[in-house]
């Protein structure tokens, strides 16, 4: 009876172990492959309605369904997107191309990649009052222009200014908060001011002021800076690490622009659960004003959204650095990797249909 008994207990024992240890292998083998990749991303700027692509995307799964949690921050500029990301404070941003070119060119190792270009057309301005005597670059000689440090074109003045031919030298720049720039240039603070050209529009409306009667301004594309602006970049650890994640990430973002375009409500729907505190209506404006005035260029239709006209970023990559005068010219592909697209049947070719 008593061998029976301590038979049947280490019997019992090895079964045990035997269970434990399938346990234990199937955490070890199995866990990576249904684990979650863990995301942090910062945006261009605080919570807006041209954003409610990432929202709705992150809201209907999209990442989760590409086996990413993906956390989403509002940033602080387009241009502080780029540092945010190469230091690795952040592993995806949402940021200017051009900023990053500019960091390439210094830091090519570190320097995150683009791999999504949302806004195809170059919002960058300068917004004067509509009773202002500058009317033209030559006009800016001489006066003061305000902006937020990390402004994308704040940033690209001298590019735009060597390219309008103006004297930079005699203009003086000031560094304002974000929250001071429309209140500053409408109270006759400033002569002008820098910023995209829909924050300012918008923002000016938030502030009580009517853009269409009391703003002008003067563009950057119409003096040959035919430039990309803000792209979905990602570090390039995270490109090289884990390739499969970028491309996953990649098609969710894709998944959340066809879904906001076909419903813009349901975009903002998403965007107000983000923060419940913005104009829904300003707002909603600003979505519609950004797909119309940034994201619809001519070359969407043969190459689909996303997607960089080789010729016109290496023309943006030759602008930039002559207006920086740097020393090294970055290649195109360290400034932005196709790869990661989705296949040309599941890309967006029209921004109405």
């Amino acid at each position: 009876m008593h061998s029976l008994t301590h038979f049947l207990n280490n019997s019992f024992k090895v079964a045990l172990w035997r269970r434990v240890m399938l346990v234990l292998l199937a955490t070890v083998w199995v866990s990576p492959l249904y684990a979650d990749t863990q995301l942090r991303m910062v945006l261009n700027w605080s919570y807006q309605g041209p954003q409610a692509w990432f929202f709705l995307a992150q809201e209907r799964g999209y990442f989760a369904e590409e086996g990413i949690d993906l956390r989403i921050d509002q940033g602080s500029g387009s241009g502080a997107a780029v540092g945010s990301v190469a230091s690795g404070t952040y592993d995806v941003g949402f940021g200017d191309i051009n900023a990053l070119i500019n960091y390439a060119s210094e830091h090519p190792d570190d320097a995150p990649v683009g791999v999504y270009m949302i806004y195809t057309r170059p919002p960058f301005t300068i917004a004067v009052t509509s009773d202002s005597d500058i009317h033209e670059p030559a006009d800016l000689e001489g006066r003061t222009i305000a902006g937020p440090a990390n402004d994308g074109a704040l940033r690209l003045f001298p590019a735009f200014a060597a390219l309008a031919d103006i004297d930079k030298d005699s203009i003086e720049i000031m560094n304002i908060e974000p929250r001071l720039r429309e209140q500053m240039l409408n109270r006759g603070q400033v002569d002008a001011v820098f910023g995209f050209v829909n924050t300012v529009r918008f923002n000016a409306m938030l502030a009580g002021i009517d853009p269409d009667e009391r703003l002008r301004f003067i563009s950057y594309g119409d003096y040959g800076m035919d430039l990309y602006s803000n792209s979905v970049m990602v570090s390039r650890e995270l490109m090289e690490e884990n390739p499969d994640a970028v491309r996953g990430l990649v098609r969710a973002i894709n998944r959340g622009v066809a879904d906001v375009l076909a419903d813009p409500e349901a975009g903002m729907d998403a965007v107000m659960a983000q923060e419940p505190l913005i104009n829904r209506e300003v707002e909603t404006a600003r979505l519609h004003a950004t797909i119309e005035d940034e994201m619809n260029h001519p070359e969407l239709a043969d190459i689909g959204l996303g997607n960089i006209d080789d010729n016109r970023m290496q023309e943006a990559i030759d602008i930039v650095v002559a207006a920086y005068g740097l020393e090294n010219a970055p290649a195109l592909e360290t400034v932005f990797n196709t790869s990661f697209l989705p296949p040309e049947d599941e890309r967006i070719y029209s921004l109405y249909e």
